[in-house]
């Protein structure tokens, strides 16, 4: 019996998807974080340890060979049901001192995120949160690089990444105080039709979503003025140099310009709304995800609802919808 099992090195295996992802021992070796020689040899044992070659060596760059493909087919969740398995035996025995990395996009961690740190300190005994775009967050959690994380999109494959719908929030468009009241608008057109849009820069998700708004609605306005980060926008737009689309999360970012902001109605439409997910990989982190969505709900109804709604009258009444996370959430209740 002791040769009827071809075991699987799993430090080999996570060596060879490296080489199939990047197409590149070196880019393998970079993402690894050990020498080119390493990933070689851990190719080569793998190769000898099944009995197969598994790449195309005539080919650059590399490529695997039909049973390559088929191994790595398959690694996937070889490794991830590995590190499932070593997560599960490693919390079975520190409960509650276990380690987090969150990753989140920009106006999520600056908003929603404090509140989270504060509300799951307790229960973890080290927890690190990033904060970044929706493309890198999704390849540092393939990566495994974070733990979790919350994006506006995701593209990753479904069977190796879990994707829990969080909430959707509304977007808003907002003015100068003085200009508004001076010339009181009709709505957005008005506005647009005096002032200067802002717009985000077009790599960054809220950018796209705020331009393909900006298309759907008519808005003629010249693309001039791009910013990355919404500080400085809002800044602008509270001295009166122009105007903006933005959403709650971003505005809340920003709170300290609020008294010299106003909102101006913009038509009720699916594309005016932001989606938010949770991701994990399978396997991994579920029950933290659920806590983190209750806890991110709980503070966008509690807190930055209100604290908009006090700051500028003018806000839609329904600012965040939550009714797709509430919905997995009892299905996964009565699943258990």
């Amino acid at each position: 019996m002791r040769n009827t099992f071809v075991g699987v090195d799993l430090r080999a295996l996570q060596a060879f998807v490296a080489v199939c992802e990047t197409r590149s021992m070196t880019e393998a070796a970079r993402v690894l974080g050990v020498t080119q020689s390493a990933v070689s040899q851990l190719i080569a044992a793998l190769e000898r340890e099944q009995g197969v070659a598994l790449f195309d060596r005539e080919f650059r760059p590399v490529r695997p060979n039909a049973a390559g493909r088929i191994l790595f087919e398959q690694a996937g969740g070889l490794l991830e049901h590995a590190q499932a398995v070593s997560h599960n035996v490693r919390t079975a025995t520190s409960e509650g001192v276990s380690s987090l990395r969150i990753g989140c996009v920009d106006s999520f961690a600056a908003s929603v995120g404090p509140f989270i740190v504060q509300r799951l300190a307790e229960r973890m005994k080290t927890l690190s949160m990033w904060s970044g775009l929706t493309p890198i967050l999704s390849e540092q959690l393939a990566n495994r690089e974070l733990d979790l994380a919350i994006c506006t999109d995701a593209t990753l494959d479904p069977r190796r990444v879990e994707l829990r719908p969080l909430f959707s929030e509304t977007f808003v468009a907002v003015a100068p105080k003085a200009f508004c009241a001076e010339h009181p608008p009709r709505n957005f057109h008005d506005v647009v039709r005096e002032l200067p849009l802002l717009r985000y820069t077009g790599r960054s998700l809220i950018g796209q979503q705020v331009e393909r708004l900006v298309k759907h609605m008519n808005f003629h306005a010249p693309n001039r003025y791009e910013f990355d980060d919404t500080d400085p926008l809002l800044s602008l737009v509270a001295s009166g140099f122009g105007c903006a689309i933005t959403s709650p999360l971003c505005l809340w970012q920003s709170r300290a310009h609020l008294p010299d902001v106003t909102v101006v109605p913009l038509p009720l439409t699916r594309i005016g709304h932001r989606d938010f997910y949770i991701l994990t990989r399978r396997s991994e982190w579920s029950a933290m995800a659920e806590a983190v969505s209750r806890e991110s709900i709980a503070v966008t109804r509690d807190v930055i609802a209100p604290g908009l709604h006090a700051a500028l009258p003018g806000m839609p009444a329904h600012l965040f919808d939550t009714h797709a996370a509430e919905a997995e959430a009892v299905g996964n209740a009565a699943s258990n």
